[in-house]
């Protein structure tokens, strides 16, 4: 049942702290994509010129991306999400059977977290720390052999455009869905919503 304090059909969904970690990241993803795009497609970069500050803010953006994360796990409600984002149960299964079949009477069940949401934290995670460490070889060419940085140069260019794909789905579903933005926005969601989408949210709560 939602708290007393919360409107009435509403049900606390995310904290203040992961609110401001999730827009937090959002900004500094989004200024690194935007900067990369400056960097590698001509258009752009002529566009906008100023190459050296686009470089510098596409450096400091990437490095400083976990850190929102990294700040937020002094809340005990974010840790206990990341736990729920890690555990993939037969359920999940169920789901991704579902949705990748795309069969609307298969049933998706799904906790706070459902597959899909998932997949994607567990896949974004990597890819992260992937274009970290590439990025860093990149960076500081003290660090490896020139051979090891054009390893590192085509790795991250393809990871940069994978994880530009992946996040435009991100987006586009969160576009198609007003209550899981509105979720994101005010920490609630519509009970009925809660009740559709996640059914199995209420046994995690």
């Amino acid at each position: 049942m939602p708290r007393p304090s919360d409107p009435a059909g509403r049900v606390p969904r995310f904290s203040r702290t992961e609110r401001h970690v999730h827009r937090a990241t959002a900004v500094l993803m989004g200024l690194c994509v935007s900067s990369a795009a400056c960097l590698y497609l001509p258009p752009l970069a002529e566009l906008v010129g100023r190459r050296h500050l686009v470089v510098t803010a596409h450096t400091w953006s990437g490095l400083l991306l976990a850190v929102p994360l990294l700040l937020g796990l002094v809340s005990r409600a974010l840790r206990a999400d990341l736990v729920r984002l890690g555990r993939f149960g037969p359920h999940d299964r169920v789901w991704l059977r579902s949705a990748l079949r795309r069969d609307p009477t298969g049933g998706r069940p799904a906790g706070k977290f459902n597959a899909g949401q998932k997949v994607y934290a567990g896949w974004l995670a990597g890819a992260v720390l992937v274009m970290l460490g590439t990025g860093l070889l990149m960076w500081l060419t003290g660090l490896a052999p020139l051979v090891w940085r054009t390893a590192a140069t085509f790795v991250h260019d393809w990871l940069a455009l994978a994880v530009a794909v992946v996040l435009a789905g991100h987006v586009g579903k969160a576009l198609g869905d007003p209550e899981a933005r509105r979720g994101m926005r005010t920490g609630s969601v519509a009970q009925e919503w809660a009740e559709r989408e996640h059914p199995l949210w209420r046994a995690d709560r």
